[in-house]
């Protein structure tokens, strides 16, 4: 009953607060406005406090730039935790475009939109995330290229660094940092999550996110630890598949800090 109402009282207060800031964020794109960078990070915070989400960060995001964040990935709710942390946007996979008002709002944070299967179309997506970081945008790249189950870190794939190395191209960037970022879901209602919760906590891609998204929020008081490593230099020098295993190694370095070493 408890759970019910914790939803309720969620969608009944974000719902109607988000329809009404879609057009100002709109408008604020529309018109390449600060706010557009801004206004994410209050929806993100406002978000993560009324569902339950209790956030701890280690470390600071780089001010090195042009940034990108690597990290791994968990779930859905990973997007409004590091959303919550400052002014980001996301590289996505095309198919979250199409997702019912998830698409809307991903678009709305200024989310790069991939078609991995088109290859035709990879060069006219690494020149937007290129302009994005010439512009001064921290990008997020989560790696592993799908969520996880919460309790290990998957391969990095290596041509998911493309977008950096594509970036060197232009003449205004020598360099790209990026810098190692680890997500971990770490206790629910003050308890130390195992195997099992970690699981609970993950969002499989099989599973419909409506459903998926309820249960979590119904369930509410999550901890997350957030770990930002040393950010890593990316020039033309640069192997992708060296650094996408340097960065997985710093990224399930933190994870496991997190999981295990902080109890």
């Amino acid at each position: 009953m408890i759970a019910r109402v914790r939803l309720f009282l969620v969608l009944g207060f974000m719902l109607p607060l988000t329809i009404f800031l879609m057009p100002v964020q709109y408008l604020a794109i529309k018109l390449n406005l600060g706010l557009a960078r801004r206004l994410p990070v209050v929806w993100h915070r406002l978000m993560t406090s009324m569902i339950g989400l209790k956030i701890t960060r280690h470390g600071k995001f780089a001010k090195n730039r042009p940034l990108m964040l690597v990290a791994n990935h968990v779930s859905w709710c990973d997007i409004l935790v590091l959303g919550s942390l400052g002014e980001v946007c996301f590289i996505a996979k095309n198919e979250v475009a199409t997702t019912p008002f998830a698409g809307l709002l991903a678009r709305l944070q200024r989310s790069v939109f991939v078609v991995r299967e088109e290859k035709r179309k990879s060069g006219q997506q690494a020149r937007e995330v290129t302009e994005r970081l010439k512009d001064g945008d921290t990008i997020v790249l989560f790696a592993e290229g799908t969520t996880g189950d919460g309790n290990r870190i998957l391969e990095f794939k290596s041509s998911l660094f493309g977008a950096a190395q594509y970036a060197l191209e232009a003449p205004e960037i020598d360099a790209v940092y990026i810098q190692p970022v680890s997500i971990a879901y770490t206790r629910l209602h003050g308890m130390r999550m195992g195997r099992i919760q970690r699981a609970r906590a993950s969002w499989p891609g099989d599973i419909e996110l409506a459903p998926h998204a309820s249960e979590f929020m119904k369930t509410s008081a999550w901890d997350i630890e957030v770990s930002l490593g040393e950010p890593l230099v990316f020039d033309q020098s640069t192997r992708r598949r060296t650094i996408a295993k340097q960065v997985q190694g710093q990224v399930r370095d933190m994870f496991l800090m997190s999981n295990y070493d902080r109890m």
